[in-house]
């Protein structure tokens, strides 16, 4: 069964609907309603309508394909002018229910004319009339019949339901005036009714409604509560068809006014072709093409110019493709292509820049000397170093940059990849793409107007993948010399020069760098500062700066040694010198206020008035024991802010032979535990440990400051260390540190950051350090101050280490844990009658 649109039916009144293409229309206002017998039953022939969903008063055309079932009770009811019951059929989820259920409300219809289409097919007309009560549906042979009762009204009159009419009717007014098939005969007529429960009928019979909302309104036999559900549906229908219309007149006025646009545009176009035979004359394209002429550009950028220009030529102004070519050709004349500023090559004055504006930093500056050196011997080469700056925060990598342009005379320009995860952000998005740009390499060149800037790549180590690429890897080809002259970016699709560019990157650890960026780079490690040099960092260039910031450059303000040692050691914990500025910022400000309130301050600072200033110290050096203790070595280590001790303990107790570590100890670290533990059981029968010790005792590890992680494989003699003595009983001595890595034979093994840890071990007062013998190199790196101070013992086995570390030997000891079990031993001994043994 199909259905054409619903249409109203007047009940019986004059036809202001206009339905008059049906034939027999009158036919419908003859057919008179069913009588209710005795019991008010209504007995009749039925239809099942299925989803085709009516409400009371409202008339619909039938269409029926080969269904003589349907067709033949609707054409005894024209015939015979009677009406029909129409019943729901629902589908049941049960599977154990009958195949069909049908819904308790049904209707009784009126039957119009009836139609042959064409073949096989029949349209009649429906008039729904009223609600009934289904009580019964059966089957008669091959007719659907049903029992049912009038649904009688259940309402009176009150001021209330007459204010709820008149609130439907003044709304369904306004909803004619919005749409276009409701005519003023249909809005009087509805005007006119008095019945709540028709208006709200015939109301809802106009409205666009899902299946769910007729049903539930079909189903409403409360007429005051059908029809302020109908208020409801109004007004919401209302306010979409509200929304509609602001929505279609903005979206015309924009219409209106491109279309006015666009032909002041083909006007202008038209009177340029003519003013110049048939060739127009744009002002941004002669401007383009005379800047296209103006510089040197490749053969390849050259071709991919005139193309472009030739395509802009052709292309509509008001065209948005216009646009996009207007970007590129200007991204063509703004990048700079034959711009080359002369490199300063004299020496001296490089040094003179690089020690005027950083202390220290020896090794970096060194090799800007030698690239300057090579340079003027031979001033046509023209491959650039890739310098890479590894170290700590604050230890003046990116500073150090600008010193270099400086020195050199060139532009410096920078971009910060920390957090970059987009390929397309080094190589830029292709064309194709709305808003395309290139990538940031060619975006900062264009910043930087010459071809051979210092460009500075900063937190490289920073950098992250997904699935919109790696920028790594897009990377490899910028900080290659052997592919960088050819630089390709997406979006400008033709090779770009950067073998001329000095490129220098920065990272706080090599750790995270791929390695195949990393081996394109060479590695210049900026290592933290001692207290002394961060003394002379702050009284060249940090006091100074300070002062003019806060507008006390006129004061001769000085801070003493010891007030600039307890800011560093007492309010800073870092490797470079960055949270040093910031507290004698803090203290220069402090006294500035005291001169703007007019108060008396200090020209001379001094550890009081620092105390004063910043408050207690927040920050405590680490000290070395001040006693031998069994059980507690000291190892250095290296932190991204320096050096510092680490204190090992390890205590041997009663148990069942477990190894518990704690202390946040890292995978690397734990197996120098094991691997140390491994070396001092190779050694039981040497140190005369007995044969079930290492299964009756446990030992506990535990490295202090549990909060903080811990790893690396540096640690692996101290654990030793610490082990034997607390399983030996005997001391270490305090005034010892060391690293290295130990082995399962107790060979010892190189470790890094050597400098920082002998400054570590230098500023707890430790005399002596026990160093990797293949770490002897790294010892140049140490200040001569230093070393002249602590004394170093090179080892190459645990052999060596024991007998620096230990206060007495630890052969023929015998161990605590085995004295305290023969004490054990003996008092069960005494008993009278236990044998000795």
């Amino acid at each position: 069964m199909y259905r054409d649109p619903f249409f109203f039916n007047p009940s019986g009144q004059d036809d202001p609907f206009q339905l008059s293409r049906f034939s027999s229309l009158n036919s419908l206002r003859n057919v008179k309603d069913r009588k209710p017998d005795k019991q008010g039953r209504l007995v009749g022939p039925a239809i099942d309508l299925e989803d085709m969903l009516l409400l009371p008063h409202a008339m619909t055309a039938l269409t029926l394909i080969d269904d003589p079932e349907t067709l033949a009770p609707l054409q005894e009811a024209y015939q015979n002018d009677q009406t029909i019951f129409a019943c729901y059929s629902v589908a049941d989820s049960d599977l154990n229910a009958p195949p069909l259920s049908y819904l308790e409300v049904g209707l009784e219809l009126a039957v119009g004319s009836l139609i042959n289409l064409d073949e096989g097919r029949q349209s009649v007309l429906l008039q729904a009339r009223r609600r009934v009560n289904v009580e019964e549906i059966w089957q008669d042979g091959r007719q659907l019949m049903m029992r049912c009762s009038l649904i009688k009204p259940r309402h009176r009159k009150s001021a209330a339901l007459t204010a709820l009419c008149r609130a439907v009717v003044d709304e369904f007014k306004h909803y004619a005036s919005l749409v276009e098939f409701l005519n003023d005969d249909v809005v009087k007529y509805i005007s006119e009714v008095e019945d709540p429960g028709d208006l709200a009928d015939m109301i809802l019979s106009t409205l666009d409604l899902t299946e769910e909302d007729r049903a539930a309104f079909l189903l409403q036999t409360n007429a005051p509560v059908r029809l302020e559900a109908c208020l409801r549906s109004l007004m919401k229908e209302n306010r979409l068809l509200e929304l509609e219309a602001e929505i279609q007149s903005r979206v015309q006025s924009e219409l209106d006014s491109n279309q006015r646009e666009n032909y002041l545009r083909e006007q202008i176009s038209t009177l340029q072709k003519e003013l110049n035979d048939g060739k127009a004359v744009d002002s941004d394209y002669q401007e383009l093409s005379d800047a296209l002429s103006s510089i040197q550009l490749p053969p390849e950028a050259r071709e991919e110019a005139d193309k472009e220009l030739g395509r802009l030529a052709a292309t509509p102004p008001f065209s948005p493709e216009n646009g996009m070519i207007q970007t590129y050709l200007h991204w063509l004349v703004d990048l700079p292509w034959d711009k080359e500023t002369e490199d300063n090559l004299d020496i001296n004055h490089a040094r003179t820049i690089l020690e005027m504006n950083h202390f220290g930093l020896k090794k970096a500056k060194d090799r800007i000397l030698e690239y300057l050196a090579v340079r003027s011997l031979k001033p046509t080469r023209n491959r650039q170093p890739i310098l890479c700056f590894i170290g700590p925060p604050g230890t003046g990598k990116t500073s150090l940059g600008k010193s270099i342009a400086d020195a050199l005379e060139r532009s410096f320009v920078r971009v910060s990849l920390g957090g970059v995860h987009d390929e397309a952000e080094i190589r830029g998005h292709r064309r194709t793409y709305i808003g395309a740009l290139p990538g940031r390499i060619l975006q900062t060149m264009r910043k930087a107007k010459t071809i051979n800037p210092v460009f500075m790549l900063d937190e490289i180590d920073k950098l992250s993948s997904d699935f919109q690429g790696d920028p790594a890897a897009a990377l490899l080809e910028v900080l290659d010399p052997e592919q960088n002259y050819a630089f390709s970016d997406h979006y400008l699709e033709v090779s770009y020069d950067l073998s001329k560019v000095l490129f220098i990157t920065t990272a706080n650890t090599a750790a995270s760098i791929p390695a195949a960026l990393l081996d394109r780079m060479e590695l210049i490690e900026f290592s933290g500062y001692i207290l002394e040099e961060k003394t002379a960092i702050a009284n060249q260039f940090l006091i100074q700066k300070q002062l003019q910031e806060n507008g006390l450059e006129d004061e001769p303000i000085v801070f003493t040694p010891e007030a600039l040692k307890a800011i560093v050691e007492g309010y800073t914990y870092e490797a470079g010198v960055r949270n040093l500025e910031r507290e004698i910022g803090s203290v220069l400000r402090k006294i500035a206020r005291l001169k703007s309130e007019g108060q008396t301050f200090p020209r001379e600072i001094t550890v009081d008035h620092i105390v004063e200033f910043l408050g207690p110290a927040e920050f405590f050096p680490a000290e070395a024991e001040q006693n031998d203790e069994i059980g507690l070595a000291t190892a250095i280590a290296w932190t991204e802010n320096g050096g510092e001790i680490m204190p090992i303990e390890v205590l041997v107790i009663d148990g069942k032979g477990n190894l518990q570590m704690t202390g946040q100890i890292g995978e690397i670290m734990q197996e120098s535990a094991q691997a140390a533990l491994s070396y001092l059981k190779s050694k039981q029968e040497l140190f005369q440990i007995p044969d079930d010790f290492f299964e009756e005792m446990d030992i506990h590890i535990h490295v202090p400051e549990g909060s903080i992680p811990k790893d690396g494989p540096s640690a692996g003699i101290t654990l030793a260390t610490a082990l034997t003595s607390a399983v030996l009983g005997v001391p270490v001595r305090h005034d010892v540190a060391m690293t290295g890595e130990v082995t399962l034979r107790g060979r010892v093994l190189p470790v890094g950051g050597i400098r920082e840890k002998v400054l570590a071990a230098k500023r707890s007062g430790i005399n002596t350090v026990l160093l990797p013998r293949k770490n002897e190199k790294d010892l140049r790196d140490v200040p001569p101050q230093v070393l002249n101070n602590v004394h170093i013992i090179l080892v190459e086995h645990m052999d060596e280490v024991l007998a620096a570390a230990l206060v007495d030997k630890p052969i023929n000891r015998k161990p605590r844990a085995a004295a305290s079990r023969a004490k054990k031993k003996k008092g069960a001994s005494d008993q009278p009658d236990a044998p000795e043994t």
